[in-house]
């Protein structure tokens, strides 16, 4: 019987490694399902080519189903978030002229503190301070705004957030359109490499557990092609399970590097699966462990109440009512479709679907439907919780 051909669409970044590896490493095939990848070169054409029927499914930035079920964006189709594909896996970073005043200025770029390094770009940066981000509805420009507002409230003519795609931050810099940077890897170790830039921080300093790539599908797709979706998710899941064995990052690496994905060294991939990262055009080396994340701790899993955090954040940003913001996104990470995909696997699914964000300052026990699992530190950076019981 021939494999069910399904268009899936993705942009070349290391997170993207999920599908790619479903369907290189025969997963998909394991589901009767063969995965036609096709690469977008921005994230407004990926979000219009799921958006207009061209892919069945993307690989999409978390933040994208939610601004969707706000109106923000899009063609007014409804988006589903039928999993999480990786967790964090991004880093800020500062083009010459900042990274040659930070350094003057006497910051070590340790990358592991970004109470310090926020207050540093603060006073490193000139007004306005120009941060290139992939997207408007994305992670990166969540994390940028909760980073900086927790460190004290900027005038609003402070902060220009910029569009660039990844693959162009380093030209970005190059020609002076913007001063730093927040992108998913390697696209700022590109620039570092190319002597555009320095790495100042990981996502994952001011989340622990930012859930940064979903599945996205159309509403429609969910809920009339049940089966499909079902073996996607599984198809992707084992995909995810093979990336966290740490066997796996050689293979992995090479499989990306290839041509027809992100046609890049595999010494460059390498760096954001290993969390060993060169950011400074110097050579210098930082470690920063769990930089991202496949699938442990339940990384998969799509939390409603992650959902709600990233429409809450939305709902400031852009001076919505939160309360309706945030009922409006609690159904759009699809916690009722993964479930059902995954019973019968081998997957401990948790008990309930959505939790208190930021409050697990060590690793905690929590029940899920055949027992309990582990869920890891999922700390935000300034100590704060969100608790979307208390914030609806």
């Amino acid at each position: 019987m021939r494999n069910t051909l399904l268009p899936i669409g993705f942009i070349p970044l290391v997170d993207a490694a999920p599908l790619i590896i479903a369907q290189e490493m025969g997963f998909a095939a394991q589901e009767g399902l063969a995965l036609d990848l096709k690469r977008a070169p921005s994230w407004s054409s990926l979000r219009d080519m799921l958006t207009f029927g061209q892919v069945d499914a993307a690989h999409m930035l978390s933040p994208v189903p939610v601004a969707t079920a706000l109106g923000l964006g899009g063609a007014g189709v409804a988006l589903d978030a039928i999993m999480v594909t990786s967790i964090n896996g991004n880093v800020i970073g500062v083009g010459k002229e900042l990274a040659d005043q930070l350094h003057a200025d006497g910051h070590t770029f340790g990358f592991d503190d970004p109470n310090c390094a926020g207050r540093a770009l603060r006073a490193a940066a000139k007004s306005p301070l120009r941060i290139g981000v992939p997207f408007p509805f994305s992670m990166h420009a969540q994390l940028l705004q909760y980073w900086l507002n927790a460190l004290g409230p900027s005038a609003p003519q402070d902060l220009e957030i910029r569009t660039v795609p990844p693959a162009l931050m380093a030209d970005a810099l190059r020609a002076k359109e913007v001063d730093a940077f927040c992108v998913g890897e390697p696209w700022g170790s590109i620039s570092v490499d190319q002597s555009q830039g320095s790495l100042l921080l990981p996502g994952s300093a001011i989340w622990q557990r930012a859930p940064e790539k979903v599945l996205a599908v159309r509403q429609d797709w969910a809920n009339s092609e049940t089966d499909l979706a079902h073996r996607l998710i599984r198809a992707i899941w084992r995909a995810c399970h093979w990336l966290s064995d740490p066997s796996s990052r050689i293979l992995a690496a090479e499989i990306l590097s290839r041509a027809v994905y992100l046609n890049l060294p595999t010494e460059v991939i390498d760096r954001a699966l290993s969390g060993t990262l060169t950011i400074t055009p110097s050579g210098q080396q930082r470690s920063a462990p769990g930089f991202v994340e496949f699938h442990s701790g339940a990384a998969n899993f799509p939390w409603r109440s992650q959902a709600q955090w990233i429409a809450g954040q939305l709902a400031t940003r852009l001076r919505l009512n939160q309360t309706e913001a945030m009922d409006a996104a609690k159904d759009v990470f699809r916690s009722d479709i993964y479930r059902s995909a995954l019973r019968g696997v081998t997957a401990n699914l948790p008990g309930a679907s959505s939790k208190i964000e930021g409050a697990n300052q060590s690793s905690v026990t929590l029940a899920s439907e055949t027992g309990s699992l582990i869920l890891p530190p999922d700390r935000f950076f300034d100590g704060s919780i969100f608790d979307p019981s208390h914030n609806a």
